[in-house]
């Protein structure tokens, strides 16, 4: 049992050498060189706008067509 408990161990171990060892490396590359980040930031644009679409009428051309409609209507 001893053997058993001793190979889980050492998976544990360096499972956790793992997990802290990859944002450290990580940290590194990118933190030190800024060469680095700035080619890595540069490839990705995060906010991508859509074309602008046509503006919507104004307050007054949106009372001239109601009154235009409602012309229409009264001429019926």
């Amino acid at each position: 049992m001893s053997a058993v408990g001793t190979s889980k161990g050492v998976l544990e171990i360096a499972k956790f050498g793992l997990y802290v060892s990859i944002p450290i490396v990580l940290m590194y590359t990118f933190a030190n060189n800024t060469k680095n980040l700035q080619k890595f930031m540069g490839n990705h644009s995060y906010v991508v706008y859509p074309a602008e679409g046509p503006r919507p009428p104004s307050p007054e051309e949106l009372r001239e067509m109601a009154r235009e409609l409602a012309r229409k209507k009264s001429i019926r």
